[in-house]
This record gives C-alpha cells, sequence and structure tokens, in this order.
C-alpha cells in the first residue's frame, strides 16, 4: 500500500497557501524516500495551451522551486511538444508561450528537439508495446518531480500523473502510438452538419458533406471534435474491447517514462475542468477546489484524485481501467494510506 498526502487548499487563487504546502508535502515524500537531488532537477510541467485559462500557472510553482534550491539543486522546467497545430507543436514557440505564461523563474527544456523528433528507445516489453520512444532529454535525469493539473479528459476519462508522465514526456512518435487506435466515431443520425468540429479538427482530419467524416489517416485521437461537438455527434467506443486500448497505452507509456528513475508526484486538484489544459480556449471548472495531493507512486496519487472528487461530486466516470492495468504491470499500486498534513 503506496501513502499520499495531502493538504486542503479551498481555492486556487490562495497562491501564499499553495507555495507553503508543496514545500511541505515534498520535504515529507524527501523524509519518506531518501531521495537526494542532483544537481539540476526538472519539473514536469504543461505551460497550458493558449487561449487556456484554467492551467496552473507559473505562480503555483514557486514552492516546488524554493524546495529544489533548499536542497542544493538547480531547476528546470522540461516539456514536450505536441501533435498538432498550436503554440506547443515546435521548440521555439513553445518556449515563446511558456515565457508569455510566465515560466520564468527556471530554464525551459524541450525534451524531444525542435520537432519531436529527438527520443530515446526505452524498452519495457508489455503487452502494447516493446519500446516506448521517450524525449530524449528525460534520460539525463535520474530524479524528477512530476507536477499534475487533476482534471477532465476527453478520452482517458481524466488526467493526473500518469498521463503527464505518459503523454507529457513521449515524443511526437510515442504520442502517435499511444493515440493508434482511438479514432472517435461519428453518429450520422447525430451529425448536423454544423462544421463546428471541423473547423475546430487541429490537424483537419475532418469533412462535412452532408455529415461529418473523419479522415482515419490524418486524425491523432485528441478527441478535440468530441469536446466541441454540441449534438453528442461525435463519440468513442469505451466497451471492454476497445477500452483497452488507450488505457493500457497510456500506462505503458507512463512506466517507460517512470523506468529507472526516482520520482515524486505532485497533483493539484484546483481549476478542475472536464477537458484537458491542452485545449486553447476559456472552460468552466465543474467541481470545487480541494487541494493538493503527493506521492511517490503515479498510480496512487491518480486514485486518491480521483476517489476524492467523486466521493464529493461524481464527475469522472471513465479511466479506471488506466489504474487497474497500471497496477498489473507494476507502475504503482491502486491500495493507498491518505495521510492528511497541515501546514
Amino acid at each position: 500500500m503506496s501513502k499520499v498526502y495531502f493538504i486542503p487548499v479551498l481555492t486556487i487563487y490562495d497562491t501564499e497557501r499553495i507555495t507553503k504546502a508543496t514545500k511541505v508535502l515534498l520535504e515529507k515524500l524527501k523524509e519518506d524516500s531518501g531521495i537526494v537531488l542532483d544537481d539540476v532537477t526538472p519539473i514536469k510541467v504543461h505551460f497550458g495551451e493558449k487561449g487556456n485559462i484554467t492551467y496552473i500557472g507559473a505562480e503555483n510553482y514557486d514552492g516546488i522551486i524554493d524546495f529544489i534550491k533548499e536542497n542544493g539543486s538547480e531547476p528546470a522546467y522540461i516539456e514536450t511538444n505536441v501533435l498538432y497545430k498550436g503554440e506547443r507543436m515546435t521548440r521555439d514557440s513553445h518556449i515563446k508561450l511558456a515565457v508569455e505564461h510566465g515560466f520564468t523563474q527556471a530554464p525551459v527544456i524541450i525534451a524531444d528537439g525542435d520537432h519531436g523528433e529527438s527520443y530515446t528507445e526505452v524498452e519495457i516489453n508489455k503487452k502494447n508495446f516493446r519500446t516506448c520512444k521517450i524525449g530524449r532529454e528525460f534520460e539525463k535525469y535520474k530524479k524528477m518531480i512530476v507536477v499534475s493539473h487533476f482534471k477532465g479528459h476527453g478520452v482517458a476519462g481524466f488526467g493526473g500523473a500518469i498521463k503527464q508522465l505518459a503523454m507529457g514526456c513521449a515524443a511526437r512518435g510515442g504520442k502517435l502510438a499511444q493515440h493508434d487506435n482511438t479514432i472517435p466515431t461519428v453518429f450520422s443520425e447525430k451529425c448536423v452538419g454544423c462544421k463546428v468540429c471541423a473547423n475546430n479538427c487541429p490537424v483537419k482530419a475532418i469533412t462535412v458533406d452532408p455529415t461529418a467524416v473523419i479522415d482515419e489517416s490524418k486524425c491523432v485521437g485528441c478527441a478535440a471534435c468530441m469536446n466541441y461537438c454540441k449534438f453528442d455527434a461525435i463519440g468513442n467506443d469505451w466497451d471492454n474491447s476497445n477500452k483497452g486500448s488507450f488505457n493500457e497505452r497510456i500506462a505503458e507509456y507512463a512506466y517507460a517514462a517512470a523506468s529507472g528513475k526516482e520520482n515524486m508526484y505532485i497533483s493539484l486538484a484546483l481549476n478542475i475542468t472536464k477537458h484537458c489544459d491542452c485545449e486553447g480556449h476559456a472552460m468552466d471548472t465543474i467541481a470545487p477546489d480541494y487541494g493538493i495531493f503527493a506521492s511517490l507512486d503515479p498510480v496512487a496519487i491518480d486514485k486518491a484524485c480521483l476517489d476524492m472528487v467523486n466521493r464529493k461530486k461524481m464527475v469522472f466516470k471513465k479511466g479506471e481501467y488506466t489504474l487497474s492495468y497500471g497496477k498489473e504491470i507494476g507502475l504503482g499500486d491502486t491500495e493507498y494510506e491518505l495521510i492528511e498534513l497541515s501546514l
């Protein structure tokens, strides 16, 4: 059974409490694990897509950066490029956006090169993958602080530490490999031909004549079309025969990204939205702010976040299989002890 620590934070705007809480939580993880930081400690981060306003802002990383410096290490932000067109598709524009969003407290490392071409093949020999394409810069670091925004996701059901490892550490080819076989389905009887999905598809994989058609050769499975459709005309097949594919793939990629590393995981259950921070538009929150979780186990921390949010208000009904499969392959444990700390 894994330990998961928790400090309540009642609002995302309480930056002072968030700063104190992250430091306390990281010190507790260090005390439990005996981890000694190296010269540089990368912080796995999500800078938020341009136009998104509910990602975890840079001001909420100050406590993490203070912890790293106080333990004799230098901080750096680390991230990979995305599949679809946007500000985070190439190294230069990605770093430019990070600076625009205020992430200036530490250097920015884009781990998979200028266009997602730089990666290391990490051998895992699991059900879906023998090797995984992980951004090359990650192999330089044996210790990392993985910071996740716990929120929803159109395909995964929810996003947290596992997804931050899996999609967040994968190079472009690895992201494509995880999305394989997750092409959304158009329910033509519901489609009204409004073209909203086509106009918002980041890879222009949708045509409308007279109803929407998805070109499977172009689709990257990002699920943006599902999120934009107001008529429930686009969805995914979530039966057990297909459900395993994406859920298993992200669990396996998370396993690869964490392999051989001593990571500490921080998850912020704040500004909880239905969809991902990758979406470049404003979104409403769908649950209250709960607080900050910390663990040495990515499965346990995701499970603890999911349980707390759903216990108070049933929000996320998909994604449990990612956790059980993650336990099966040795990524972490779904059994955990939740320990609330005070400041």
